[in-house]
């Protein structure tokens, strides 16, 4: 049974930092892309960031270029994305997903159940 289990979600003040990780089991993540999504209330889930299998190669979408980092550890299953500078705009529920690492959502063949971001101004 595959399971990808998101952490490290929390309220914070603008300007703060987190640190998400996404740990999965059941599947052999060094063969998978993995992805990084943020859902708004009301807006449509968007990327954030993706990384290849290997982590040579990564993406950013609009919302994660400059400020947020995407990486993986392989040997411990995990993903993580590291946010800076945090802003109200922010606030989502940030999802981990597993399969290429490709912009759009329908890539993905994996979900995590996603961790609540809150960012106070």
């Amino acid at each position: 049974q595959v399971q990808l289990v998101e952490s490290g979600g929390g309220l914070v003040q603008a300007g703060a930092s987190l640190r998400l990780s996404c740990a999965t089991s059941g599947l052999t993540v060094s063969g998978y892309g993995m992805g990084w999504f943020r859902q708004a209330p009301g807006k449509e889930r968007e990327l954030v960031a993706g990384i290849s299998w290997s982590g040579g190669s990564t993406r950013y979408g609009a919302s994660g270029k400059g400020r947020f980092t995407i990486s993986r550890d392989n040997a411990k299953k995990t993903v993580y994305l590291q946010m800076n500078s945090l802003k109200p705009e922010d606030t989502a529920v940030y999802y981990c997903a597993a399969g290429s690492y490709g912009g759009s959502s329908s890539l993905y063949n994996y979900w995590g159940q996603g961790t609540q971001v809150t960012v106070s101004s």
